[in-house]
């Protein structure tokens, strides 16, 4: 009979695309978890994996068994976590993924109270500003900045953010300040990479006027842009909980062109057709709470 402890790390080694990967995330060493696929293998008598030194990959028998593995083992935990949460607990693994700025500065220290107030959830973050596939990849939740376009998600709004253009000091002395959007394009840019040529746009008569600029840098971090800005680079629109303090301490200025930029939100989003638990549903209320309405960071 195949055990349900190698089904899971079955699953969890083609989502983590390797063994060490897929150990770390089960806090288990890599011999335990090549153990556990080598016996599974011998109890469906097929080869699920093709294994070298340097590479993963799922076999054609692999590949099949996986959608009804990831299922099963999803299914047992939601079961797990449904039996305690007829308890009042909150239980269990939480597997979210977020910005590194926003995480770093806002998010960490909102959820710190969160999982000391329920000491029996395992929080997974994974801070990392690139674009993942939330199911596939093994989340139950992202929290992102702006509109999430991906339909097979849910969101729920946790908080408002405005992005505001800023420069240093010494970049305005030098190349003045721009005050409308044509003026706009004439000068440097640090542009979030994220965005793609989309990054300054501004609703203007019922439509998006978008501003390519001269690119001075384009970087996937928050914190980059705004210590680019600092040293005079170019200019930057950036959220206000990026640059909120710089502006604060007068390293950073705020740049009026007579339109602003689109409000945004911050949002937890989680896969279409996956009931969220308590648990996530709880983050989201303490989160919310946590941020404010209007949120700290633009009052």
């Amino acid at each position: 009979m195949m055990k349900l402890e190698g089904i899971a790390t079955f699953v969890a080694v083609a989502e983590a695309g390797s063994i060490s990967e897929a150990a770390r995330r089960l806090r288990l060493s890599k011999s335990i978890v090549s153990e556990r696929l080598a016996e599974l293998e011998r109890q469906i008598g097929a080869v699920l994996l093709h294994r070298t030194t340097r590479s993963l990959a799922l076999t054609e028998d692999g590949a099949a068994f996986l959608e009804r593995a990831a299922r099963i083992t999803r299914e047992v935990e939601d079961a797990a976590t449904d039996m305690a949460e007829r308890r009042g607990l909150l239980v269990g693994p939480l597997r979210i993924s977020a910005p590194v700025t926003f995480g770093r500065m806002h998010l960490g220290p909102a959820l710190f109270p969160f999982l000391k107030a329920h000491p029996d959830i395992e929080l997974f973050l994974d801070l990392d500003d690139r674009r993942v596939d939330v199911a596939s990849d093994g989340y139950d939740a992202v929290i992102r900045h702006g509109p999430i376009a991906d339909s097979r998600l849910i969101t729920w709004r946790l908080a408002s953010s405005q992005r505001v253009l800023i420069a240093s000091p010494a970049y305005i002395d030098s190349y003045g300040t721009p005050d409308s959007i044509e003026a706009l394009d004439q000068h440097k840019g640090i542009f979030y990479a994220n965005r793609g040529v989309a990054d300054w746009s501004f609703p203007t008569n019922g439509t998006a006027t978008t501003v390519r600029g001269r690119i001075g840098l384009r970087v996937n971090n928050g914190d980059t842009m705004r210590d680019a800005a600092i040293a005079g680079i170019g200019i930057a629109m950036l959220p206000s909980f990026v640059a909120g303090e710089a502006i604060k301490a007068g390293q950073l200025q705020v740049i009026d062109i007579g339109v602003a930029a689109a409000a945004e939100h911050i949002y937890i989003a989680h896969p279409e057709g996956r009931t969220p638990s308590a648990k996530l549903r709880a983050l989201a209320d303490h989160l919310r709470k946590a941020f404010g309405s209007p949120a700290y960071w633009d009052c």
